[in-house]
């Protein structure tokens, strides 16, 4: 935590430097209350300690301006005479809490532990608040079943990492979930109240991105107006996600390096050391081996990452989920929309079936959105889906499936499957041709929803 001291005692103030700093924490005195409002003008502390004489100042009336500059600042109240008057008139004012000069550092913990404990609670009504925005976003956050046996194997893996402070790698092509699949992990370990912070790494400049990372101070590049923390204190005693974190400028990378070896960073433009003790977790689409021996990721950060790293894969390969997705996308947009309950047809259900989904679970979505808009009554059809996901259909009922062709190993043996049924006088016939048992036939069908 970072504190402001505001004493007109010197002695005193070193004093309290030495002992506050001596348990981690970042610390800075000032003399007067015009300095002090100045610095916090300037910077943000987690909490001030404040005077209550500071020569021919009140510090009842100090207190006051920084409430009205910043009422959301925790002040500490110093006094050597031990008035309870005083201290209950200042925590009507706005104070959270008084310590009697001098103070032990037993004393100092209490009112620290219970400085933590408000802020603590703080920070859980911010989380539940961006939990409540994003419930009523309008992008729907897609509901993913861990279920299936690759996908449960998967969750064990980072279920018991969960519980570590241990980095996570998690891999996949673009739209897959990875960023659901971080939060899950979040929400299953000991982090779980405190904040899950997302940074997007491809999404701004090399210069910006440092700034949304780590903060700046004033003036640190232009445009720098004022002090700014970036994620990496929002996230401190939480989880911290790196979305694409492939895409990572070569010059930011030493600095996230530092920060998962010795939690330690400083914000641009600033000689100052800051702690934050931040569980990371990344996730990329692109593969970091061949990044680090083209030159565009540092090795050392890769296996720093790569503590624990699973693979997601693309929704091509679990056509199990692609249904249920589909039906969670029909209920939202539905809602979204105020129609009534929306199904897919047999033609629109088998249009989706055999279309590849490059765009993974993103253009799913985008799918399911526009055949709402467009489906004429309850049902949607394959005519009220994108032009490339009807022309996938087409092709496929056409025959363009052949070996060699430009489809997936599931379309391909969902159509010759098809074809073979469709041939076969029976279940015992139509095993025989494709050459394994009844019981595995009866499996794919039901999987690929041919039954």
């Amino acid at each position: 935590m970072d504190f402001l001291i505001i004493d007109d005692d010197r002695a005193f103030r070193e004093a309290t430097t030495l002992l506050i700093e001596d348990d981690n924490h970042y610390t800075e005195g000032v003399e007067s209350g015009a300095a002090a409002l100045q610095r916090l003008k300037e910077a943000r502390f987690d909490a001030v300690l404040l005077d209550l004489h500071l020569g021919a100042e009140d510090g009842l009336q100090v207190l006051d301006a920084i409430i009205a500059a910043r009422p959301e600042q925790s002040v500490i109240l110093l006094t050597a005479g031990g008035s309870v008057k005083t201290a209950v008139d200042a925590i009507r004012r706005g104070a959270q809490d008084y310590l009697e000069k001098p103070f032990t550092r037993e004393q100092f913990h209490t009112v620290l532990a219970r400085l933590q404990r408000v802020r603590k609670l703080g920070r859980r009504i911010e989380q539940l608040e961006v939990e409540v925005r994003e419930t009523r976003s309008l992008q729907p956050e897609p509901v993913i079943d861990f279920s299936t046996p690759q996908m449960r194997e998967m969750m064990e893996i980072l279920l018991r990492a969960a519980r570590s402070p241990a980095s996570i790698l998690i891999l996949g092509e673009s739209g897959t979930g990875k960023s659901v699949i971080a939060r899950q992990v979040h929400q299953h370990s000991h982090l779980a109240e405190q904040p899950f912070i997302t940074v997007s790494c491809p999404s701004l400049s090399r210069e910006l991105l440092e700034s949304d990372l780590f903060g700046h101070v004033k003036g640190a590049f232009t445009g720098a107006v004022k002090d700014h923390w970036g994620k990496v204190r929002s996230a401190a005693g939480g989880t911290l996600f790196l979305d694409e974190i492939g895409e990572l400028p070569l010059e930011i990378q030493p600095k996230l390096l530092r920060l998962l070896q010795e939690r330690e960073y400083e914000r641009l433009g600033e000689n100052v050391t800051h702690t934050a003790d931040v569980r990371i977790i990344a996730a990329t689409n692109r593969d970091l081996k061949q990044r680090v021996a083209e030159g565009a990721f540092r090795e050392d950060l890769y296996y720093r990452l790569n503590v624990i790293s699973v693979r997601l894969e693309p929704l091509r390969k679990r056509p199990e989920d692609l249904m249920r997705f589909a039906a969670h996308y029909l209920e939202h947009f539905a809602r979204q929309c105020g129609r009534p309950a929306l199904r897919l047809d047999a033609e629109g259900e088998a249009a989706l079936r055999r279309h590849a989904w490059p765009g993974n679970l993103r253009e799913l979505r985008n799918a399911i959105e526009r055949a709402v808009i467009l489906a004429r009554n309850d049902q949607v059809s394959a005519a009220d889906l994108p032009q490339e996901i009807q022309s996938t259909a087409s092709s496929v009922e056409t025959a363009a499936l052949q070996p060699g062709s430009r489809c997936s190993l599931q379309q391909l043996e969902e159509e010759h499957l098809r074809r073979v049924l469709a041939q076969s006088g029976n279940l015992t016939e139509a095993a025989q041709i494709l050459g394994i048992d009844q019981a595995t036939l009866y499996r794919k069908r039901k999987k690929l929803g041919l039954d």
